[in-house]
């Protein structure tokens, strides 16, 4: 597969439209990008139809297997009435190529943000995710990663490290916190003992999670994954302490209708939390030179940025060393 830095430098509008049409359908030359940057998606209009949603994968991240897998889960997710915006499947396939590069097409689905603080809507969302998890823990992925120590944490931070991320002046403190924050997550782990994975969403945070009135649904699985379920319930918590320990009794009292948790997991939040932070800062810096990424985060890479960076990793070593949220 491709390393090009730059993979979408060819996708022009044109381009586009005649992806969309080499399936059969046909356009009327409205386009809309839509807020992507890992991948690119685009709202296209269709001729006596109804939009329809192309996305476009990026060149040298998944294989055909894996983009096939999570197809095929949220596939799974739909045949089961989940709520779960699935694939099109276009003369018996939803991968699709065009001008050298992957994409699929799905039906439009609108929804707003959620309300949080209306009372039920966490736990109608913990429903949906149990019920997803409860489709997640029937089968393995086979051809998609594991979150990991490896993969979320020591990887990214030798990738910073390596090519000279870190300011001179700051990299001493960096390289001392963020190896002590690596301790303290393995130390997270170590409290938690065995944890099972299950098939995940892998991003649940809430701008791919929809409202409408008939409840929740979830727009992009493109980060599915193998993992410990409280992945997929931690990213919707906020605030202080005892606000997230509301919200997780909130999400769990409706979860744990449709999929038990193992309670262990919750000495993950904050280690999982942390993975994110170290693994989000390596994953600008990898995609860096696409035009995309400097233009959204202007403000990645500055003193400022890493003096930020360096200070959340001292508050998630203190996080972690005390204990889990909440446990019944």
């Amino acid at each position: 597969m491709t390393t090009n830095p730059t993979p979408y430098s060819d996708l022009g509008p044109d381009l586009v439209l005649d992806a969309v049409e080499s399936t059969g359908l046909l356009t009327d030359g409205r386009l809309l990008a839509l807020n992507s940057y890992e991948n690119r998606v685009y709202q296209v209009g269709i001729e006596d139809a109804q939009p329809v949603i192309v996305k476009f994968y990026r060149p040298g991240r998944w294989s055909d297997a894996a983009i096939l897998e999570e197809h095929g889960f949220t596939l799974t997710l739909a045949e089961h009435e989940i709520p779960a915006v699935p694939p099109a499947i276009v003369d018996g396939r939803t991968l699709h190529e065009h001008g050298g590069y992957r994409f699929s097409l799905s039906p439009r689905r609108g929804g707003r943000a959620p309300e949080l603080d209306h009372p039920g809507v966490l736990e109608w969302i913990g429903r949906f995710i149990g019920r997803i998890h409860a489709i997640g823990a029937v089968t393995p992925f086979a051809h998609r990663p594991t979150l990991d120590i490896a993969s979320f944490g020591t990887e990214p931070r030798d990738d910073l490290l390596a090519h000279d991320w870190i300011p001179t002046d700051l990299l001493p403190a960096y390289t001392s916190v963020v190896d002590q924050a690596l301790q303290g997550v393995r130390d997270a782990y170590a409290r938690a003992g065995t944890i099972g994975l299950i098939r995940l969403h892998g991003d649940c945070h809430l701008g791919n999670l929809l409202w409408t009135d008939a409840g929740p649904h979830f727009v992009d699985f493109d980060d599915a994954r193998m993992g410990p379920a409280i992945q997929d319930l931690w990213l919707l918590l906020s605030g202080e302490r005892d606000e997230m320990s509301r919200q997780l009794a909130d999400i769990l009292a409706g979860y744990e209708d449709f999929h038990e948790l193992d309670h262990r997991e919750l000495h993950l939040i904050e280690a999982l939390r942390t993975l994110r932070i170290i693994h989000h800062a390596a994953w600008l810096a990898r995609r860096w030179e696409d035009p995309a990424f400097p233009a959204a985060f202007t403000w990645f890479g500055t003193q400022h940025y890493w003096q930020n960076h360096i200070l959340q990793l001292r508050e998630q070593i203190a996080a972690m060393e005390e204990g889990p949220l909440w446990s019944a």
